[in-house]
């Protein structure tokens, strides 16, 4: 609190004025610093006010196309990633959670959870083309390129719908023994899939459908975000309790836990900076340096906004896109839907 003066004909204002200076330059270098970690490169480059109706959950970046597809509810947004502008719009998805793409088949998928059913749409026009049934309220989906299948983690049945990518068609179940989250692909025929309920991995044959491996995630429990290292082959699992648990992708081994924000709902693992992020619904994003050599570490959490949990990578510029918007008494503020970018 500035210390009270008074003045008569203007005597003290100047020194006042330069007495203050100093002042608020520290006030606002304290600011900056609340703003952003010491040694983070990572900030909020960008803001689109995208409004509209419908809440949100996971997000799905075509970096080629430079589209970004937004899960909203009973339809998907898409946005072009360069300027913020919402490009195309795909109806009748009930309880929309996730899309994935097939690029080279020019094909696109969603879990629509409200109906239990796939939408197949041409990724061109963003028509629909096909629909059809999976198993029980389908919630994250991943499309695996060695087997060319489509997979849909099923939240009521527990279990992973195999669909051929080029036809549609049903191929197949994975009875995963208890609620999936996020899954991933290792491109060479196996697949990982958190199991939230039952605090493990399970790791499953994408051709024969058959569970090979379960493995526990301890000291995580409630595990939702999956990202993978390719070539070093190990999983990062965003946890519930505010840890991520690094797995070897071989032999199911922890390696590593560190500290996390609260309400993770989302893990990426971005191979050229060889960095993990962890994006939280308390507004902020854990970045994990993963170097060459050494132990893990977190090198920030980055302020971002409350209730940005999912998000995308965008590979070309290695940005960050999140999905948030204002709350007011627990409630999502009407029109108020925004999408951050984050970036060095």
């Amino acid at each position: 609190m500035f210390p009270l003066f008074v003045a008569e004909k203007g005597i003290l204002v100047k020194q006042l004025f330069l007495w203050a200076l100093p002042v608020l330059a520290l006030v606002c270098s304290l600011r900056d610093m609340q703003a952003q970690p010491p040694g983070s490169p990572y900030k909020v480059l960008k803001k689109y006010e995208i409004g509209g109706e419908g809440s949100w959950d996971y997000l799905t970046m075509d970096a080629e196309a430079r589209r970004l597809y937004i899960t909203r509810g009973n339809h998907v947004m898409v946005m072009n990633v360069d300027n913020g502008k919402i490009v195309g719009d795909l109806p009748n998805t009930t309880g929309v959670h996730g899309v994935v793409l097939a690029s080279k088949l020019k094909r696109g998928f969603t879990t629509n959870g409200g109906d239990s059913t796939v939408t197949i749409f041409d990724l061109t026009t963003l028509k629909e083309t096909a629909r059809v049934k999976v198993g029980t309220a389908p919630d994250t989906i991943l499309f695996d390129g060695a087997t060319n299948r489509v997979f849909t983690f099923n939240a009521k049945s527990q279990d992973a719908t195999a669909l051929a990518a080029d036809t549609g068609a049903v191929v197949g179940t994975v009875k995963l023994g208890g609620r999936p989250e996020a899954g991933v692909s290792d491109e060479k025929g196996m697949v990982y899939v958190n199991v939230q309920s039952k605090n493990e991995v399970v790791a499953f044959d994408a051709k024969a459908l058959v569970v090979r491996h379960r493995w526990p995630v301890a000291p995580g429990e409630q595990p939702t975000g999956l990202g993978f290292d390719l070539a070093k082959r190990h999983l990062f699992v965003s946890c519930r309790n505010e840890k991520l648990v690094a797995l070897e992708a071989d032999t199911g081994k922890a390696f590593a836990a560190l500290p996390i924000g609260k309400g993770t709902d989302a893990c990426i693992f971005d191979a050229s900076a060889n960095v993990v992020f962890s994006s939280n619904k308390d507004g902020t994003l854990t970045v994990i340096e993963t170097p060459a050599a050494g132990a893990l570490r977190v090198l920030a959490n980055v302020p971002t906004q409350v209730g940005a949990k999912t998000m995308a990578l965008d590979p070309k510029t290695h940005n960050i896109y999140l999905a948030t918007a204002q709350f007011q008494a627990g409630a999502v503020v009407p029109n108020t839907f925004t999408i951050l970018v984050v970036g060095k």
